[in-house]
């Protein structure tokens, strides 16, 4: 079968776990190079492994601006250009207006909308012509749950910049997608300080309010990130794909 990323690099941020980690096998299995950055050294490396030979792990702190420009640099030395790059890492912080603090906000904003940008910024040099770029949003940003103002706002704010992106980044053949999935099955659910009960009990809420019944996949998300990256969707441009089991349209 062709492979639409043969001979051709991708770059995930936060591919060492969840969705990153499966939209980087997607990619790996298209034939393409793929770059994974993460925090974690550890993970970052059992997902190199997982991946095989065609692979760089580059440890880097999605963030802070520094960690962005330091891993352009690297890129740039190694000579690797990119034709496909997900940003996907970021941050889920969740409580009521009441309780949210300055740092909070500060993080969250960092993590998911400054730290991408300026990402952005400082790899343009090394994206190729006809390269595509995928944001990963949230259906937060649509829905109004209780508890998410801050978490809900960045990830509105960084789809508005595959609006605003695309029409700057047009005339150097790069488009610019968001894909913003509804509940999705990962490891982030393990990282909320809730009881294993408590995590059952609101993923039960959660899986009550989406028509399939059920929570998505990392792969299902995966595959929205291959396609918004191929060449199958060179007509698209400045669009979000939601995919979410009809959460938000219903």
């Amino acid at each position: 079968m062709p492979q639409n990323f043969a001979g051709k690099v991708a770059l995930v941020t936060g591919g060492n776990s969840g969705i990153g980690l499966a939209a980087a096998r997607a990619f790996a299995k298209e034939g393409a190079r793929v770059v994974l950055t993460g925090r974690d050294q550890s993970t970052l490396d059992k997902a190199a492994a997982q991946l095989g030979t065609n692979v760089i792990a580059l440890r880097s702190d999605a963030g802070r601006i520094s960690d962005g420009i330091t891993l352009a640099e690297s890129l740039k030395r190694e000579q690797v250009t990119l034709d496909a790059l997900f940003i996907n890492a970021g941050v889920s912080t969740f409580a009521p207006v009441e309780a949210v603090e300055e740092d909070m906000w500060d993080t969250t904003f960092d993590t998911n909308v400054k730290g991408p940008y300026f990402l952005i910024k400082a790899l343009l040099p090394l994206m190729n012509q006809g390269a595509a770029i995928v944001l990963n949003g949230s259906i937060n940003a649509h829905i109004g749950m209780p508890n998410t103002t801050v978490y809900a706002a960045s990830k509105a704010a960084l789809i508005s910049l595959a609006k605003t992106l695309s029409s700057e980044l047009l005339s150097k053949g790069i488009r610019v997608n968001v894909v913003s999935p509804g509940p999705v099955s990962t490891p982030l659910y393990g990282r909320l300080g809730l009881s294993t009960e408590q995590v059952s009990q609101v993923a039960t809420s959660i899986q009550s309010q989406i028509p399939l019944k059920r929570f998505g996949t990392p792969d299902e998300i995966a595959s929205a990130v291959l396609y918004l990256s191929s060449p199958e969707s060179a007509f698209i441009v400045g669009t979000e794909l939601i995919v979410d089991g009809g959460m938000s349209q219903l």
